[in-house]
């Protein structure tokens, strides 16, 4: 964890002071620019097809990914063809939009457009400008587009919001950036159509569930693993996915942290020598290419309460995306 960081989540620090201003200049900024799209100053553009935005209001990882997951399985049941668009952070790419395929390398889309791609077999485009992604999505047979993040992005109307927060993390010191980790004030979740709490033991919330470990190199599954091993991972909360290790009875050998969204080479490995090391499937989809037949991933699923699903059917059902729910 950062210094800044340590400012956020642990015990505020002079840093933390010193920021304030900095703090405040965000809040009229960010106010008045999300002021004039209230008031159509500024002109949001409308999707062709229904979209619903899965976001937060924190920076860092939330668990987006497995609620956006479980989001587009859970709407392709119901009979809808799903599109994901996203930012693509951490890829860079000659050109935008771009359209993720099996063969995509993640330093091009990022992690996550990749792995979703690979989980959902959906259309999935990425691109910084969303209106492009969207636009493009005109030439694919779709009913309707999860944003993967993109709350804050108000220049894209949106019919439904889901905001994502973190049980363990929750919002910090409360404030904004850079003093604290908010982008927006917590007062942002009154206007959200369903806040969902990764974990916790709130009502709406969705629990982590680990499947069976599979190998990295070429995603098959192993009923057995080594007890012992090295652990890396470039996510935004390490913590909890060691922890969801050691439930797995695995003995933590070392634990290696890495920036959010690092781009892994080979060279990271080398300190472990041939003894096992295990991974999240994010940190997975960067490092099949290069990866020894002794590295693990462990996939989780996104396990909704009966209250999440039932207010999302409300949801859908109000904004007449689908009906009979």
């Amino acid at each position: 964890m950062s210094v800044i960081e340590k400012s956020w989540y642990k015990k505020p620090s002079l840093l933390t002071v010193l920021l304030l201003p900095l703090s405040v200049i965000f809040w009229l900024i960010s106010t008045l620019r999300k002021y004039l799209y209230k008031i159509n100053i500024l002109k949001a553009f409308k999707a062709h097809v229904p979209v619903i935005v899965v976001g937060n209001i924190s920076v860092g990882g939330n668990g987006k990914t497995p609620f956006v997951i479980w989001l587009a399985q859970y709407l392709q049941q119901q009979g809808l063809k799903v599109a994901v668009i996203s930012r693509g952070y951490g890829g860079k790419s000659a050109s935008y939009p771009l359209l993720v395929t099996d063969d995509t390398a993640t330093s091009e889309a990022g992690d996550e457009p990749v792995l979703i791609k690979r989980r959902l077999g959906c259309v999935v485009m990425v691109g910084p400008d969303r209106q492009a992604s969207i636009e493009q999505l005109q030439n694919h047979d779709i009913d309707i587009i999860i944003s993967d993040d993109g709350m804050q992005h108000y220049k894209m109307a949106r019919d439904i919001e889901c905001c994502i927060v973190d049980s363990e993390r929750q919002f910090g010191n409360g404030l904004l950036m850079p003093a604290g980790p908010l982008r927006e004030a917590k007062a942002r979740l009154k206007s959200v159509d369903l806040v969902v709490e990764n974990g916790g033991e709130t009502t709406y919330r969705y629990d982590l569930n680990a499947s069976q470990f599979r190998l990295v190199s070429s995603s098959e599954q192993v009923t057995e693993t080594p007890t012992n091993g090295h652990v890396i991972s470039a996510i935004g909360n390490p913590a909890r996915f060691e922890l969801s290790l050691e439930k797995q009875g695995i003995n933590l050998l070392s634990t290696h942290h890495f920036r959010d969204h690092y781009n892994y080479q080979a060279t990271d490995f080398f300190a472990f020598g041939n003894e096992p090391v295990f991974m999240t499937e994010k940190d997975a989809v960067k490092c099949f290419s290069f990866a020894k037949s002794n590295w693990y991933y462990l996939p989780v699923d996104a396990r909704p309460t009966a209250a999440v699903i039932e207010k999302l059917n409300s949801l859908l059902k109000q904004k007449g995306i689908l009906h009979g729910l």
